[in-house]
């Protein structure tokens, strides 16, 4: 990936994202067994991620992470999953290990649908899903053609700086979770969750997140996702965000993408000593995007695009965004697999 951040906040730079997913399942007379695994080479890049302008969240070098997206950890994912059956189409399940994603929020944003293609997190990543990278999790369950209920307990600190290890887990932490699918086009998830001190830099400070969000796919290669989220701190306000992404394979070739988000956001200015310290501001981005694809083999594709965004933010922020900030990406994305 190639990417170029306008203003005096931005920056540039070339990078490359990397994920690898692995599965086991067995199909038993009582119900079914999985094994799962996902791991990234991101920790090869900086702990300053790639520029990614408005976002936040996680620390560099014991700081506040500011307009970068971080990179991810080694492991992203290390848990099982056993299926008991209760019923005709009806189980319930244990799902957990020392890597893995609590019952909150909706899917993490490089599994869905809607933003298959696009190469850059969305700036609301830390409202929505950024604990899919979770070090010990619990999740107990029950789920059947139409509807998922499940509760988790789970570790509420971010992963920190050191990318390469799996921290210790602490189980402070709870959410639960209903997925309500009304036909096969559909699914409407609402969750909540008690996070323990999420932030290494606002110890002291839990948050009761709240989400909700539509998907849909009409099994044609279109996929729409519009969500929700609220960040009530304790103590503190509480911080929303609203997100919509869609993702359109118009034939076996061209897709087209985009995201429009809008958060409420106090982490701008990490530093204490800063005017703007802790202020929130509500900013917006606009992002569109064009891939085209091009299947080498039956498992092996290639994509390559790019994506342009806008922001719209308060005048208070000229000084350190300049007038009308932009970006663009430029990607190649290589597949093997789904």
């Amino acid at each position: 990936v190639y990417t170029d951040q306008s203003g005096p906040r931005g920056d540039d730079k070339a990078y490359v994202q990397s994920m690898a997913m692995l599965a086991a399942q067995k199909e038993t007379g009582w119900g079914r067994v999985q094994g799962k695994a996902m791991l990234s080479l991101e920790p090869l890049m900086s702990n300053r991620g790639y520029p990614n302008l408005f976002a936040t969240g996680e620390t560099v070098g014991g700081e506040g992470l500011v307009d970068r997206q971080h990179p991810h950890d080694l492991f992203m994912e290390l848990a099982a999953r056993v299926d008991v059956n209760a019923g005709e189409a009806s189980s319930v399940f244990l799902y957990g290990g020392p890597v893995g994603e609590p019952a909150l929020g909706p899917s993490a944003f490089m599994h869905r649908g809607s933003a298959r293609y696009n190469p850059e997190a969305p700036i609301t990543h830390h409202w929505f899903d950024s604990n899919h990278i979770t070090y010990g999790v619990a999740t107990a369950g029950f789920t059947n053609s139409w509807l998922q209920i499940e509760s988790s307990i789970f570790t509420g600190r971010e992963p920190d700086e050191r990318r390469w290890n799996i921290e210790k887990p602490r189980f402070d932490s709870w959410s639960v979770r209903a997925t309500w699918n009304p036909s096969k086009n559909w699914a409407v998830q609402a969750s909540t969750g008690r996070l323990k001190e999420p932030e290494s830099l606002h110890p002291g400070e839990d948050e009761q997140r709240t989400t909700a969000s539509v998907h849909y796919a009409n099994g044609q290669g279109l996929y729409a996702m519009l969500a929700f989220s609220a960040k009530d701190r304790k103590p503190g306000g509480t911080l929303t965000a609203w997100l919509a992404e869609a993702n359109w394979d118009i034939d076996d070739h061209h897709t087209l993408f985009g995201r429009i988000e809008n958060v409420k956001n106090d982490e701008l200015f990490p530093d204490h000593s800063a005017p703007l310290h802790d202020t929130p501001f509500r900013v917006s981005k606009f992002q569109a995007g064009y891939a085209y694809r091009l299947p080498l083999t039956e498992q092996f594709n290639l994509a390559m695009g790019g994506t342009v965004s806008a922001f719209a933010k308060p005048d208070a922020l000229d000084a350190a965004y300049g007038k009308n900030p932009m970006g663009y990406t430029l990607f190649a994305r290589v597949s093997l697999g789904l």
